[in-house]
């Protein structure tokens, strides 16, 4: 097994891009000792068991400065990450990096009108509200889209998941609201194929990742790079651990090829596609989109949505350092790609967090390290016209807020208190119903006594009160006997005074 992971990546070296030219951080104004903070807050991530390995890559000015690899692929430590051929499931990057792209492609070409409706490209998607969803509403997320559907339970075969989001429902007036939405880039997809003649990733393939000597990005990669993939998901709905085949259950239902998931690629060739954008569109003499398509579709459009992208508000994954114009997007495998145009620079962070995390919150590890690793990106410039900013105390990572502790026994002592907990809400429940039950029968037998009971209880109070009358007349009388012993005995006390001399 090790001997064939060798061939293959000895192969890879062979025939891969070899990616952006490199170049030492203070050729480009950047602070080597600054970056290496990207070290210890992407380790740490690692140790915290946030995800068994990352690469990163950072580039400025054309050229990548920090480039590294972290930890390994899976939890066994056989396979070390590296930024150059490790495959990393790119999951939600795929909305950007394939299906935005392609409709970028598109509109350079006349192809695809933003503001036509949907249904002039998938005539299926018609009625209704239906008939208002335009193309740039599926790239600002406003269609009134739900945010999925979970196809995966309701279609058996690509062709019915299809049908299924095309069937999806329309919410709202399209454009009056926001709803981050897979099915919008889905049909972003569907509409990439249908004026393009081709499927999502042939097209993809010819007119995008072969033009950039991006060799290790696709859909559906081949069996062959498996060791070199990371795996995902250990126990998913498919029944089985996944490796090489996408993590997203419904890019699965239609057929591994999806606008919102399904692209696999590694930090290296990103950088090459990150510095095409960077560099309006071109690389390497070779134009894949216009200036200007890249300057309209990476602009904030609606809310803080590009068309297609996200751009950074600061809670996005990109830090609070990275300009207004920064745009770039995430995935929920643990991926984030963001690109600042005023600073000329990018950041790239591929892991696998979903691969049996030792985090009880490996959600929030990740998207700490995320914000950290883009922080440390932009505190490294040197030469920013407002000056070098100061580094903070310590990040988000050294923090570890809400972080958590290596996986097992937590889980277990969890369960054990879920279970006591569970017991002793079961309990009390019995009790109360135990209360509840006598409660109601002693209210029962009182409704429900009987007419000589009745007459009973009245003959004895009607006694109770006659005895309380005839003992009052009795206590009168014994008062008033009292009282005339009294008077006599003054009137005999008198007379014997009288007679006793003085």
């Amino acid at each position: 097994m090790l001997l064939l992971a060798a061939l293959v990546i000895a192969a890879a070296d062979m025939t891969a891009t070899s990616g952006l030219p490199e170049r030492e951080p203070a050729a480009v104004g950047m602070s080597s000792a600054r970056l290496s903070t990207i070290d210890r807050v992407v380790q740490r991530g690692v140790d915290a068991g946030g995800y068994p390995g990352a690469a990163v890559v950072v580039g400025r000015k054309g050229y990548s400065v920090w480039s590294r690899g972290f930890g390994s692929l899976d939890w066994t430590g056989r396979m070390p990450v590296t930024s150059r051929e490790s495959i990393y499931d790119l999951a939600s990057l795929t909305k950007v990096v394939a299906t935005t792209t392609a409709i970028m492609v598109l509109y350079d070409a006349g192809r695809v009108d933003l503001d036509a409706p949907v249904s002039r490209y998938l005539p299926d998607f018609s009625g209704g509200l239906r008939d208002q969803v335009t193309v740039r509403h599926l790239l600002t997320h406003r269609a009134g889209l739900p945010a999925g559907r979970e196809l995966w339970r309701i279609a058996k075969t690509p062709i019915e998941a299809r049908a299924a989001v095309l069937a999806a429902p329309i919410q709202c007036t399209p454009g009056s609201c926001y709803e981050y939405s897979d099915l919008g880039a889905d049909l972003l997809g569907f509409v990439a194929e249908a004026a393009s003649g081709q499927s999502l990733d042939a097209f993809l393939a010819r007119s995008v990742f072969a033009k950039l000597g991006m060799t290790d990005t696709h859909f559906r990669p081949e069996a062959m790079s498996s060791v070199r993939i990371a795996p995902t998901e250990i126990a998913p709905p498919r029944g089985y651990p996944l490796r090489g085949e996408v993590h997203d259950e419904n890019a699965y239902a239609l057929g591994g090829v999806a606008g919102h998931a399904g692209l696999f690629s590694t930090a290296e060739d990103l950088s090459v596609f990150a510095q095409m954008l960077l560099n309006g569109g071109v690389y390497n003499g070779v134009r894949v989109v216009s200036d200007s398509a890249v300057a309209l579709f990476t602009k904030r459009a609606a809310g803080h949505r590009a068309l297609g992208w996200d751009t950074c508000d600061g809670g996005a994954g990109c830090g609070q350092y990275m300009s207004e114009r920064a745009f770039g997007h995430t995935g929920f495998t643990g991926t984030s790609l963001w690109i600042d145009p005023d600073r000329q620079m990018f950041v790239i962070l591929l892991t696998n967090r979903v691969h049996a995390a030792r985090a009880r919150r490996p959600s929030t590890v990740i998207a700490d390290v995320r914000n950290d690793l883009a922080d440390a990106a932009v505190l490294a410039v040197m030469d920013d016209p407002s000056g070098v900013m100061a580094m903070p105390v310590s990040f988000r990572a050294d923090r570890a807020q809400d972080w958590n502790r290596p996986l097992r026994s937590s889980r277990s002592r969890s369960a054990a208190a879920r279970r006591r907990g569970a017991t002793q809400r079961a309990a009390a429940q019995r009790a109360a119903t135990r209360r509840a039950a006598a409660k109601k029968s002693t209210a029962k037998t009182s409704k429900a006594k009987s007419p000589s009971a009745k007459a009973s209880a009245a003959k004895t109070k009607a006694v109770a009160k006659k005895t309380s009358v005839v003992k009052k007349k009795s206590a009168a009388k014994t008062k008033s006997t009292a009282k005339k012993s009294s008077v006599a005995q003054k009137k005999s006390t008198g007379k014997k005074r009288a007679k006793t001399p003085r």
